[in-house]
């Protein structure tokens, strides 16, 4: 063909075939933007559809547009209004789909051969691409999801049954061009290439002031519209659930509907783009179409989660991403407490400012590519399908469920308030404690919850575990199996005791703990809680394995150590764990520590224990504690692994704290953080310092910990001026102190601090044969500065400036172990080891925490300084002072290094220096090589909003959205425990 007849053929109308999925209504308006534009371009568009004819002729009146009655799959299968029946879904879709495809292969193919397609367009139906292969017609998907990834994880729970439909679905969508990806996407391994476009929305028609006054609604009146397809059975809507002066507009409300006077029903073929815009927020479910329209039109959105949604939360992340998004309970749905999440709503300030064109481009796409234009680049495909590949992988692991959890800014406004936390009711509630919510289940006979969402949470998940044993698949947030354990693991006639111990952030210290620094730490908001019951051994409910163990050894009842620790699916470990305590006894003696390191060794997958039954074995050797009980222990953490903010500490010093409470110890929190640190070191193997279970234990919420590490001196609480914040910025780089980095760090800075020593030595015997016994005052001085020197317990006790004069220029670079141990024979640290063969730095990691302790004194005496920019300045430098000392050390990382960047970026930036600036300075922290950045800036709002800048920045460059800690908890001390009991105890086996 030549050049004309070929510009001639990109002239002619195109002819397409959509096809759109049966899954709601949300993938049918979205398909009219895009035909829409389609159409405007002069093609004709027939759509393969199940949905209603007015979704499409409502916004398409043309000629061009032709309708065809055709269900070719059934998406996912609702149990209820929020919640999908997983099997069902995949019997249904073979019901659909598969039983009957040689059938509709040949339908379609005849089909589109009869309307002379040029080019199919799939949402997100898979058998059309087969279908377009078959007829020989390019097919090209649009959609955020796929379904090959929403049956995964329902096969997973479904056994073997229907696995041959996930590889199906997965090979028909191989044989399309190309994956039109929108926002909010989930992994998609199955297409060869992806174009990204923006969201996807319908247009406005109207106004917000021209639609109010078609419905005769002031201007002054909130509004909320209820978005809500599938509404429940017997639902029915109240006055009542309406903050005073409110009006809710409600989308597909049968015609029997009886509705109060607040509430009007809207006409089925109602316009919900413009009702939207009208409206102030909107309550319904996450799907694609209400979050891209909400985010669209900056409407804050109230929404309830739904059950084995598999789509649900990467939209719902996208959503909170751009703060536009409140999370509801089921229950306070469905009972009417909906004013406090309606007035939470309206305060949010939603902020997407990307395109919402997606529809014009996407059709620009189809057109250019069925006009032969290419638009993938190959070479990119194999790292994004692996990537997705690996995320497919790892949601597949996790089971998805309930999350009724309370969300913290609700909690602790309705704390504030003096109102119930949980459930939102009317200010004339007559019930107004805390406890009288979802501690309900249980008489609390010591302790107090301080008001912490947390701890609520926890009791309550306490509370439903015996649900599970009539009704198995509600498993809450955890996975079938851990909650399946937990349900054996106590006997409910028993009191359980519960510790709560948060994480930390190192906001100065970090590495120069063990090296006797000041550090000052902040406790973090999230915490890990441990739940204890100390049994008799006749009385504990045994799993069947322990049970089968006792009686093979031909055994009664003896002491059992069983623990459930949640969170495992996040870290690939086994989620139970489980002793004889006589494991950790050779006679009537406890165990050697290194006999316990190689016992937890022995499974990979159950090292993990070693944080939790050390803490036995601790108490054991240090303090001669003889268990005669059986211990049942149950472990929820909310602080992160691999971040820097010390999870470790966190899981050892809550179960520590609740074994000691079941037990009657009372043990200081001071002297428990040092245990819990023996845990760490000797047991589990890692060489930390102790200042992270000393903040676990001993910190007060929005207070820095003051402490000298020798070995642990607790100087007191400083407070952070009103004027100053604080927040963690993670890089998603893995973090941890039991790596070879941070091992070989604190190895070279004890065999630096053994050469200070030897050098030391050697001149003050110089010192002494030169000046003989009667030296003059001056020389008096120097010497009894060699000889504190020459006996240095801490690295930290040698000024800067002595360390420059005498020692800076005589400590090498770095040297083979084997050359350090000939000389100096050891290092002097009983939880590390050197090896022979491996190259140590030493000038670096010497260095760093003398002058580290420099710094962190500075730091603590400028916080009490009058307050002005040259204070939060100084503040700042110090932090990153320190931070490129730990890269001088070896212990930076990219990803740490960029967050720092940014905010020099921003601190430095015109907008800044043209105002008053905000943020002041940034560091790594804890252990390096990854983790978390602490960041200081001022305590304001511009602050907030550059801190979510760089968390966007970071992700635009890296991919990876960073997690934000910011807020503070009361340490383990302070907390105490609670004693509780089961007020009606449920029957057991």
């Amino acid at each position: 063909m030549g050049t004309a007849s070929v510009e001639e053929s990109k002239k002619r109308p195109l002819v397409f075939a959509y096809y759109v999925t049966g899954h709601g209504f949300g993938h049918a308006t979205r398909v009219v933007e895009v035909a829409r534009n389609l159409i405007l371009a002069g093609h004709d568009v027939h759509v393969v559809t199940g949905a209603p004819d007015f979704v499409f002729t409502s916004e398409i009146q043309s000629p061009r547009l032709f309708l065809r009655k055709v269900l070719l799959d059934c998406g996912a299968v609702q149990a209820d209004a929020l919640t999908v029946d997983r099997l069902a879904s995949l019997e249904k879709y073979s019901e659909t789909a598969v039983v009957p495809r040689a059938s509709i292969l040949a339908t379609e193919v005849e089909w589109l051969k009869s309307v002379k397609a040029d080019f199919v367009v799939s949402d997100v139906v898979p058998v059309a691409c087969r279908a377009a292969a078959d007829a020989g017609i390019p097919s090209v998907c649009i959609t955020n999801f796929s379904w090959d990834f929403i049956y995964a994880e329902y096969v997973m729970a479904a056994g073997n049954n229907h696995r041959s439909i996930v590889w199906q679905i997965a090979e028909d969508y191989s044989l399309c061009e190309f994956l039109i990806r929108l926002p909010g996407y989930c992994p998609m391994p199955a297409f060869r290439d992806i174009i990204d476009v923006p969201l996807v929305v319908r247009r406005l028609h109207k106004s917000r002031t021209e639609v109010r006054k078609e419905l005769g609604i002031g201007e002054d009146v909130k509004i909320v519209i209820l978005n809500f397809g599938g509404q429940p059975a017997g639902w029915k809507l109240k006055e009542e659930y309406l903050p005073t002066g409110w009006l809710c507009l409600v989308c597909g409300a049968s015609e029997s509907q009886q509705l109060p006077l607040n509430f009007l029903k809207l006409a089925k073929d109602a316009y919900t783009p413009d009702l939207m815009a009208a409206s102030d927020c909107m309550l319904g479910k996450i799907g694609y179409g209400t979050v891209s329209e909400a985010l669209a039109y900056k409407l804050p959105f109230v929404f309830v989660r739904r059950d084995y949604f598999n789509e649900e939360p990467f939209l719902r992340n996208m959503l909170e991403y751009y703060q536009g998004g409140v999370e509801m309970i089921r229950r306070d749905l469905l009972t009417g407490h909906w004013r406090p999440y309606l007035e939470r709503a309206i305060t949010l300030n939603p902020c997407y400012e990307g395109g919402i064109n997606g529809g014009e481009v996407a059709a620009r796409i189809l057109q250019d590519t069925a006009y032969g234009k290419n638009y993938t680049l190959d070479k990119l495909s194999g790292p994004r399908r692996l990537r997705d590949a690996i995320v497919l992988g790892y949601q597949l692991q996790r089971v998805p469920g309930r999350d009724l959890c309370i969300p913290d800014w609700y909690a602790n406004a309705e704390s504030e308030l003096g109102l119930r936390t949980g459930s939102p009711t009317a200010a004339t509630a007559e019930n107004n404690s805390l406890t009288d919510l979802y501690p309900q289940d249980f008489e609390i006979l010591h302790g107090d919850c301080l008001g912490l969402s947390d701890t609520l949470s926890f009791l309550k998940s306490l509370a439903g575990l015996d649900a599970l044993v009539d009704s198995p698949t509600k498993t809450g947030k955890h996975t079938i199996r851990e909650r399946k354990a937990a349900a054996g693991l106590f006997n409910w006639e028993e009191d359980i005791f519960v510790a709560r111990a948060p994480g930390r952030l190192d906001v100065m210290g970090g590495i120069a703990d063990y090296s006797g620094s000041l550090v000052l730490q902040m406790p973090i908001r999230e915490a890990c809680h441990a739940a204890v019951q100390k049994i008799h051994p006749s009385k504990q409910r045994l799993w069947k394995h322990a049970l089968a163990r006792q009686q093979d050894k031909g055994q009664g009842p003896t002491p059992v150590l069983q623990i459930v620790s949640y969170g495992s699916e996040l870290s690939n470990r086994g989620p139970t764990f489980d002793m004889d305590l006589s494991d950790f006894l050779e006679g009537d003696e406890p165990i050697t520590y290194e006999k316990a390191r190689q016992y937890f060794a022995r499974d990979p997958s159950q090292r993990w224990a070693a944080y939790v039954a050390g803490t036995v074995l601790v108490l054991m050797k240090e303090l001669r504690i003889h268990f005669e009980n059986s211990i049942s222990l149950l472990v929820s953490s909310a602080v992160p692994e691999g971040k820097g903010v010390s999870s470790s500490a966190s899981v050892e010093v809550a179960s520590m704290s609740a074994i000691a409470a079941s037990h009657g110890l009372n043990i200081s929190p001071r002297e428990l953080a040092i245990l819990c640190q023996k845990v760490e070191n000797h047991v589990v193997g890692a060489p930390c310092g102790v200042m992270d279970q000393m903040t676990s234990a001993c910190g007060e919420s929005n207070k820095l910990l003051a402490m000298v590490c020798q070995p642990a001196e607790v100087l007191g609480l400083v407070d952070i001026p009103g004027h100053i914040r604080v927040w963690g910025i993670d890089s998603g780089i893995r973090h941890s102190v039991g790596g070879a980095d941070y091992g070989s760090v604190r190895i070279g800075a004890f065999m630096g601090r053994e050469i200070v020593k030897s050098i030391a030595s050697t001149l003050l015997s110089e010192s002494l044969s030169t000046n003989g016994s009667h030296p003059d005052d001056s020389e008096e001085c120097g010497v009894e500065l060699l000889q504190a020197e020459a006996s240095l317990d801490y690295l930290c006790n040698l000024s800067p400036h002595r360390y420059e004069a005498m020692y800076a220029k005589k400590l090498p670079d770095s040297i083979i172990g084997e050359s350090f141990v000939g000389k100096y024979t050891d290092h002097r640290d009983s939880v590390t080891t050197i090896d022979k063969t491996r190259n140590y730095g030493v000038r670096a990691a010497a260095r760093h925490p003398i002058y580290e302790n420099f710094r962190v004194k500075a730091f603590k005496a400028l916080l009490t300084s009058a307050t002005s920019d040259d204070q939060l300045t100084a503040l700042g430098e110090l932090l990153y002072q320190c931070h490129y000392s730990y890269s001088d050390c070896g212990l930076g990382s990219d990803g740490t290094n960029r967050l720092v960047q940014l905010v020099q970026e921003m601190q430095h930036s015109k907008a800044s220096k043209s105002g008053e600036g905000t943020l002041y300075g940034a560091k790594i922290t804890g252990g390096g090589s990854g983790g978390t950045v602490c960041v200081i800036g001022r305590n304001s709002l511009k602050s907030s909003e550059q801190i979510l800048e760089i968390q966007r920045r970071y992700k635009s460059a890296t991919g990876y959205l960073p997690i934000l800690f910011e807020g503070s908890s009361p340490g383990a001390g302070r907390f105490g425990y609670l004693k509780i009991r089961r007020r009606n105890p449920p029957k057991q086996n």
